[in-house]
């Protein structure tokens, strides 16, 4: 092989991590919350988490992004972020007044996405200014 034509073998480098985030502003347009619902559902894929766990963190974006809608004001930002064995879920929008649990009746057609939440998710909150619910969900590790 003559010094023109030998090839070093490439260096073995491991794929870039993916960015294990997203944030997603949007207006508050009742139609957006399924385009949160689909965002989410893929960025899930990505990572892994799948099933279940998947089905009920998509579930707690639809209630938290429907009730920043509902009862927040002016912008709506989702954002959810999954570092290591949590995925937290945080929407934020313009309204001071926090999102507060409440019972619903049996009769009543909606007011229960916070209590699915408080089921479903690890912990949940409102942050101290009020703009902000958030829920955590663990995330069991894969078994390789």
């Amino acid at each position: 092989m003559s010094p023109a034509t030998a090839v070093a073998p490439a260096a073995t480098k491991a794929p870039p991590q993916t960015s294990r985030a997203f944030d997603f502003a949007f207006t508050s347009d009742p139609a957006l919350v399924g385009q949160a619902r689909r965002t989410t559902r893929a960025f899930l894929r990505l990572w892994n988490v799948t099933g279940e766990l998947a089905e009920n963190i998509v579930l707690a974006v639809s209630e938290l992004v429907t009730n920043a809608g509902k009862h927040g004001t002016g912008d709506v930002g989702l954002r959810v972020q999954y570092p290591d064995g949590e995925l937290r879920i945080e929407v934020t929008d313009d309204n001071p007044i926090p999102a507060e649990l409440r019972p619903a009746d049996d009769e009543d057609v909606s007011g229960r996405g916070l209590f699915l939440i408080a089921v479903l998710a690890r912990k949940w909150g409102v942050s101290k200014d009020g703009r902000t619910t958030w829920c955590v969900f663990l995330v069991p590790a894969r078994k390789t």
